[in-house]
């Protein structure tokens, strides 16, 4: 029996909900702030096409990964939780989450530099963190047919349009602001996205460790 196409859009909500894109624009434009726009172009393209693999994977062999490495959501939040406080101190410096040591290619550093923030932390965990992979793959449990799991992959390819058109838009933000809003803005948002790490890593270690949250420690 096919759902009604309100059920099948109900999923696509929920994730353009969880993932939000236009929230995570601030962060592109600080982790891209010493790139030209080459490089932000490519950073851009990368982050929208790895949060569509993501969904894409997350929905198609989600269980089957999960199973294989024997993890669990929670470990999967205190890892990104910890790779979102790394990034999050960088901020706080108004410095990109990541940059290159080496001066004798400084260019191409850069460049490297933009890819890899482009997937983490960008898409993993900021774009598609814990709860946008929970929800796909508790979804994608429900499935049976075929044409289900092509539905799942068209919600990947509706984000990851989603997030190239708000990364897109960027450009004009950063004109606007220009380099001293920037690095107030990425100090102030290096003070949310570490606050959003503590909150990942709490939730992922109570997750494990149940005891944590028991009346008894809280007291």
């Amino acid at each position: 029996m096919t759902p009604p196409p309100l059920d099948l859009l109900k999923p696509l909500i929920a994730l353009l909900a969880i993932v939000n894109p236009i929230g995570a624009v601030p962060f592109f434009l600080t982790f891209t702030q010493g790139l030209n726009r080459e490089q932000r172009m490519r950073t851009l393209r990368v982050s929208a096409f790895s949060a569509f693999c993501v969904i894409a994977v997350s929905g198609v062999a989600g269980l089957q990964i999960i199973g294989f490495f024997g993890i669990s959501i929670a470990s999967f939040q205190v890892g990104g939780g910890m790779l979102l406080l790394i990034s999050a101190l960088h901020m706080l410096n108004a410095q990109p989450a990541e940059s290159g040591k080496d001066d004798l290619a400084e260019g191409q550093s850069k460049a490297d530099a933009g890819v890899s923030v482009a997937v983490v932390p960008l898409t993993i965990p900021l774009l598609t963190g814990p709860a946008t992979i929970s929800t796909v793959v508790i979804y994608a449990e429900k499935t049976r047919h075929l044409w289900e799991h092509a539905v799942i992959v068209g919600y990947g390819v509706v984000i990851g349009l989603a997030t190239y058109a708000a990364f897109a838009a960027s450009g004009r933000i950063a004109r606007v602001l220009g380099r001293t809003g920037i690095n107030v803005m990425t100090r102030l948002m290096g003070l949310i996205l570490a606050a959003m790490a503590v909150e990942l890593l709490a939730d992922g270690l109570v997750k494990l460790f149940p005891i944590l949250a028991s009346p008894t420690l809280r007291g």
